[in-house]
This record gives C-alpha cells, structure tokens and sequence, in this order.
C-alpha cells in the first residue's frame, strides 16, 4: 500500500483491500515484534499440518510433530491457534463435517509447476477467484485466462462465491475457446475449485486438472499478477457506488482495456488479442 499513497486515500485502499484503518496505521508505526514472527510462522505451520494429516490430528499430535521438526512449542500455545482459526480434529467434539473444514478432498497434482510457458493456445489456462468491494459489501470476480497470451477468455462476477461462480467462468472460456485435447487447467485449492460438481464438470469436458501447493500463491502468480493490477488500475481509481457500475466497468477493463489494449511484456508488448492475431497470421 505505501507506494500508492500519493494516488489513492488510505480509507478507499483499506476499503477495497479488507483491512481496517486502525490495524494499517499501527502496521505502519510499529514494526512486527519476533513474538508475532513466530506466531504467524506457527500458525501456518499448524494449517499446514493439519491438513497433511487430513484433520485427524488435534493439538497435542500436531505439537508432537512441529516439535520433532525442531519448532519448540506447548499443548497449550497450539491448541489456543488451532481455537482461534477454527480448527479441529474430526475426533474433537466441536468438529463439523460440513464444508468448512480443512480437508483435502479433491486436491490435484501440481501440473504446472510454476511453468507458465506455452507454445500456442489452449494448451493451459489458469483461473482464480477475487474480492471486489462495492459500496459496503464484496463481489466476487472468477476469472479464465488463456496463459499463451494472458487472455481473459472467461469471467463471471456475483455477491456470491460459490462453484456456479467458477463453473460459469469456465463455461464462458469454453464456450468462446473449445477443449483442445491435453488442455490443463490450474487453481488454487480453494473449496470451490475442489467441489464435486466442478470437479465433475472439468471431468466431462476431458480436460487435466491441476492445483497449486497448500497455500502457495506464486504457483498461480500470473492470475494473481492480473488481479493486481485490476485493482490498481481500475477498482481503487474508481471506486464505485453500486454493483450494476461494478459490473460495467469490469466489463470494460477486462473485454476492452485488457485483451485488447493493454500491452503486455509477455508478448512482446503486444496486448493479448493483438498477439494472438499476429500469431495466427505468421502460422
């Protein structure tokens, strides 16, 4: 945030970015103690733990096992982080088998590992899902890009983020592309990209599905590349007042600016529509 305090107010980026004013500003005037380091390190290496051991491991085997990997800590401190993120063991009394729990049911291999390189359309296209604030509520923006060259080629934006979200992003990137065979589509893997049904839909459609590392955001860096500067670029110069605007102006970014004006040093500083024409001349 700070490199954009001379363009935007710290009330409108704290807004768009879920953060309140009061967390940014002692952000700002206190550096992080080695306390809350360690803390946050701990904390991720609980999630991290918890899942490898797909939720049958409550605080003191988790304890046991981040000791044995040389992190020093008691019952009782992992057992107060599993508490205050919701955790629990599917042999704790509080755990709830609903679709909430940290599980790892429909998780793919890893595919793409990090190689975003392609030698012509269609071959891997990855897709995501993120927060958009609108006037005291978010919105939800799944997006489809073709990584031969950056295209948006899917996209839906709703109040909620569900699998009909992602699955008719998808449909509309399928729609306006086809399914080449080997295609290989990459998420993250949130519980959405792992519900049955969307599951079962890529699976009818034949395609390879692939999911980045447990919370590994670079696996998935250029989506979350386009997202940055969606929301440099448009939402926070705009901020709009009502999601039939939201929905307008998103429209235009992604279908008018973007893939077809935006220039991108992916493609030789070509905009994605501009490559792809180009490409399929020279071929």
């Amino acid at each position: 945030m700070m490199e954009y305090l001379a363009q935007y107010s710290i009330q409108l980026m704290c807004r768009v970015l879920g953060v309140h004013r009061s967390g940014f500003y002692r952000w700002r005037l206190q550096p992080t103690s080695i306390r809350s380091k360690r803390r946050d390190a701990i904390t991720s290496l609980v999630k991290d733990t918890f899942e490898e051991f797909e939720a049958a491991y409550g605080a003191p085997r988790i304890t046991q096992e981040l000791n044995a990997l040389g992190h020093r800590c008691s019952v009782n401190y992992i057992a107060k982080i599993m508490s205050e993120q919701g955790i629990v063991a599917r042999n704790g009394k509080a755990f709830n088998y609903g679709s909430h729990t940290l599980t790892m049911h429909n998780v793919a291999e890893n595919l793409l590992w990090r190689d975003f390189s392609t030698t012509g359309p269609n071959q891997k296209w990855v897709t995501d899902i993120t927060y958009v604030w609108v006037h005291k509520r978010w919105l939800y923006l799944a997006t489809v890009m073709d990584l031969y060259s950056r295209k948006i080629i899917g996209w839906r934006l709703d109040v909620n983020m569900t699998e009909q979200l992602i699955t008719q992003a998808m449909k509309m990137a399928t729609a306006a592309r086809g399914v080449a065979p080997g295609l290989i589509i990459h998420s993250d893997r949130g519980s959405q990209y792992r519900s049955t049904n969307y599951v079962n839909y890529l699976e009818r459609l034949g395609v390879k599905r692939s999911m980045s590392r447990k919370g590994n955001c670079w696996d998935n860096a250029v989506m979350e590349s386009f997202y940055a500067r969606l929301k440099v670029e448009l939402i926070l110069a705009k901020n709009y007042q009502s999601i039939a605007e939201a929905r307008s102006g998103i429209f235009g970014y992604i279908e008018i600016f973007y893939n077809r004006k935006r220039r991108h040093s992916a493609n030789d500083g070509l905009s994605p529509v501009e490559f792809e024409e180009r490409a399929a001349k020279a071929a």
